[in-house]
């Protein structure tokens, strides 16, 4: 059990049997009336997102989740089957689980964080940062900076991003996927 005062981003909480991640969390001290800590809560298994209101120093059940590395193996229909480093065992992980924010980025043979909660890992985190081929993007004229000097580029996994116009096809670039962000080019 952990009290409100404990809160931090990130923390996961069991609330009627679901797990919940702390996302964000503000503490209120109204001038009338008892204090009260507002939150956003996100699923962890479904992304769903909602705001919850608990009263100061009200106790909640806090969930501790092991990080596990798991290696992303092939794709089923919509299961993904990612195998454990630990004991090499082949784990199915639905789509919708892990995310379509993360699927845009995920590709063969990536190592992948698996979050683990009663010895099952029941999702999957990519790393935040991803090295990609660029398999087609247009080429870049010089002096053409209309558009502040980017152009979209698709990658290997089949996300698209914004791309500074000297990246060609072909090249390899580190990507922030947590923003579909270009970061910069990977020297090969």
């Amino acid at each position: 059990m952990a009290s409100t005062a404990e809160f931090r981003n990130g923390m996961v909480l069991e609330i009627d049997g679901g797990l919940w991640a702390i996302t964000y969390f503000q503490h209120v001290k109204p001038g009338k009336g008892g204090a009260f800590v507002r939150t956003k809560l996100k699923n962890v298994l479904t992304g769903s997102v909602v705001d919850r209101t608990y009263r100061a120093g009200e106790k909640v059940t806090d969930v501790r989740l092991e990080r596990r590395p798991v290696n992303y193996s092939y794709t089923d229909g919509d299961l993904y089957y990612f195998m454990d480093a630990n004991t090499f065992d082949m784990i199915p992980i639905a789509g919708d689980i892990i995310g379509e924010d993360q699927l845009k980025y995920l590709k063969e043979n990536m190592e992948c964080e698996g979050l683990v909660y009663k010895e099952r890992v029941i999702s999957v985190e990519l790393p935040n940062f991803v090295e990609l081929v660029v398999t087609e993007t247009e080429p870049g004229v010089k002096g053409d900076t209309a558009q502040g000097g980017t152009k979209p580029a698709k990658l290997e996994t089949g996300a698209v991003v914004q791309v500074p116009l000297f990246i060609d096809e072909g090249e390899m670039i580190k990507v922030d996927r947590r923003e579909d962000k270009y970061l910069t080019r990977v020297s090969g």
